[in-house]
Order: structure tokens, then sequence, then C-alpha cells
């Protein structure tokens, strides 16, 4: 028998071969897009100007993400998977407990303007800046993925007996979703587009003061 591959094998091998490339056009069409997002907006940013620095034909981008909301909702996604989750942190903070850790992180959240404005920009762009639905899509992606560890996080809080257990584990999630995520948007985007709100910046030290007056309300709100 000679050492010829056979022709079974060859032709499962050349319809298999394509892939990695496909999927590495892909990942460089979203990282070109996240860019391209985070520095327009969602409604200025154009497909076309996207391909036209790819090489690509503008065709080509549709053929592969259906259309500008499903390309959006990718690169949505990459830039959610790329935050850290609530209990990925210091192990001070998580010896502080629930709040210790929140606050871990509303202090840090300038350095999400700093180091990691494009994921963070482009989290921006989907909670405030389209349409309701891809809002719809984004939201249904949070909730089947939860990229943050949110519910793991919150029992984690209810197994040391800092949160209420008379309150729904979705409930108090929400919660925390809802208030921490507004709060956060509101320190760091004055800095990151300071258009958007129309608010000016605050001293440090009246941030230090914003950041404990809202863990003191969370803390009545679903605190043991």
């Amino acid at each position: 028998m000679s050492g010829a591959a056979s022709p079974v094998v060859s032709a499962r091998a050349a319809a298999k071969s394509p892939a990695p490339r496909l999927e590495a056009k892909r990942v460089r069409i979203i990282e070109v897009a996240m860019r391209h997002f985070a520095e327009h907006g969602y409604e200025a940013a154009r497909i076309g100007d996207m391909a036209d620095e790819l090489g690509i034909a503008k065709g080509s981008v549709f053929q592969h993400f259906g259309s500008k909301d499903g390309l959006f909702l990718e690169v949505y996604k990459k830039a959610a998977r790329s935050f850290s989750a609530y209990l990925n942190v210091p192990s001070e903070a998580r010896q502080g407990g629930f709040f210790e850790v929140l606050r871990y992180w509303l202090v840090r959240t300038e350095h999400f303007v700093r180091e990691d404005w494009i994921p963070y920009r482009i989290y921006l762009l989907g909670n405030y800046g389209t349409n309701l639905p891809l809002k719809r899509e984004i939201n249904r992606f949070i909730t089947s993925e939860d990229p943050y560890g949110r519910i793991e996080f919150v029992r984690w809080g209810l197994q040391r007996g800092e949160l209420r257990k008379d309150l729904d584990v979705e409930v108090i999630v929400s919660i925390v979703d809802w208030m921490v995520e507004r709060f956060q948007d509101a320190l760091v985007t004055e800095e990151l587009d300071p258009g958007l709100f129309r608010r000016t910046g605050a001293a440090p030290e009246k941030k230090e003061a914003r950041i404990h007056q809202f863990l003191e309300i969370l803390r009545r709100a679903i605190g043991k």
C-alpha cells in the first residue's frame, strides 16, 4: 500500500481545515469592531470602515455576524468576559466580607477608564447606547452566562450571614446589579465621556464619601 492518504481522510481534512482560518478571521473582526465601536459609538461606527481596515469585503462581516446588532453583541460578550468576577479579589477584601468586596470594585472603577477603557466603553454602550432589541439580547446573555459571577457572589454573602435571608437570591442579584452598576457608571463616565451625563468630576475625597454613603444605603436594603 502506498503512503498516500486515503480519499476519505483527505476529504475530511479538507472539510475541517478552513475552520481555524474562519475562526481567526472572526476573532480579528471582533477585535477591530471593538475599537471602532468604542471610539465612535454604536450609531456612528461603520461596518464599511471596519472592513476597509481589515482588508475584506463589507459583506464578509455580515456573513459572519448577520447584522450590525449581531456584531455588536459578540463585541459586548468579549468585553463582558474580559472583566473579573466579583469574587476575583485579593484575600484581604474577601476577608472583609460582601460589602468590602463591593468597596474594592467601586474604588477601582477609575482603573476601567485608564487601563480597560475600550471594554468598559463597550459595556456602557450596551447599557445606554443601543436599541431595545439589542438590549434584550445583551440581558439574555448576562442572565444565561453570568460573566461577573453575580449569583455565586450573592450566595457567598448569604453563607457568611451578611445578607437578608428573607429575600430571594434573584432579587438580591437584581438589586446589586442595578444599584452597583449604575453607581459605578456615575463614578467613571465623567472621566471616560464627560458629555454623557453632563456632570463635572468630583474630588477624590468626595468620591470616597459617596462610596461610603452608597454602601451604607445598600447595606440597609439587603444586609442582615
